[in-house]
């Protein structure tokens, strides 16, 4: 069942008006996790409905969550998504002491497309030295514009004739921008001092060898990366967002795998690091 929201408007610099809607405030516990969340849909479609079922698996796993209506599509291209999300991830880190806890840590979270947000946001929040992230949540998540690996092969997806290639086409609007790591995060050749991470793909997703190729990179850098692969079949990342009855049961079930790396990290990185030192 989806958890009762409430809404915000903010007003952002590119994309004018963006709704945010904010789960699990009224139920969350004291300092909850805070975690501002992307839906899926290529770059090109998706919304704040079709992003309700893992904003509820967030909320189970303790969160307050705040969803961005980010824009998509064609009219809305690289940076225009990423700064919009950006300014949600500002907001939510000024609003998380009333809708959490004073001492409430924030993360970014995102499914296929807006995974590539979150962990593009990752990376800004690294660059600008703010705002201070505990972690990224990346399911499915939407990080190679070359199209080029066995599972998106093994799909028959690829780079042409398919929703993601589409998608990336309509987001970075000429090829040279698929070598900004912001806009392809797959393309960054510096992932060092990144929030800690926690991959999510299945055995049957066609995004899966850029997820799992991610986090290895991620741990190769130095930064604490964890996966976890759901086995198949789950027809992801097609059914993580839905607005039908077409959602992934398996999605429900990954609510205490995020629990547990809410646990993990909301010591901070300084506690982390002294607690590994004492082992």
């Amino acid at each position: 069942m989806t958890p009762t929201w409430t809404q915000e408007i903010i007003e952002t610099e590119m994309a004018g008006a963006m709704p945010l809607r904010i789960y699990g405030a009224d139920t969350a516990s004291r300092a909850a996790p805070v975690v501002l969340h992307m839906h899926g849909g290529a770059f090109t479609g998706g919304s704040l409905e079709s992003g309700a079922d893992v904003a509820a698996v967030l909320v189970a796993a303790g969160a307050v969550v705040v969803s961005a209506d980010y824009p998509v599509g064609e009219a809305h291209p690289f940076p225009v998504p990423l700064k919009a999300a950006y300014e949600a991830l500002l907001w939510s880190d000024k609003a998380k002491a009333r809708i959490a806890g004073k001492t409430s840590r924030l993360y970014v979270a995102g499914a296929e497309a807006g995974g590539n947000l979150a962990a593009a946001l990752a990376m800004m929040a690294r660059d600008q030295q703010f705002p201070a992230l505990a972690g990224q949540i990346l399911i499915s998540p939407m990080l190679d514009a070359c199209l080029a690996t066995s599972s998106l092969r093994l799909a028959d997806a690829g780079p042409v004739g398919c929703k993601w290639a589409d998608g990336w086409h309509a987001y970075l609007g000429s090829a040279d921008k698929a070598g900004h790591p912001y806009a392809a995060p797959m393309t960054a050749t510096r992932l060092g001092g990144l929030a800690p991470a926690l991959v999510i793909t299945s055995g049957d997703d066609p995004l899966r060898d850029e997820a799992l190729s991610y986090a290895r990179r991620l741990r190769a850098a130095g930064v604490e990366a964890d996966e976890h692969v759901v086995p198949a079949p789950t027809g992801w990342p097609c059914t993580i967002d839905s607005e039908d009855d077409t959602a992934c049961d398996c999605i429900k079930a990954l609510a205490p795998v995020i629990g547990r790396f809410f646990e993990q990290t909301r010591a901070g990185p300084a506690k982390r690091q002294a607690r590994h030192a004492d082992l």
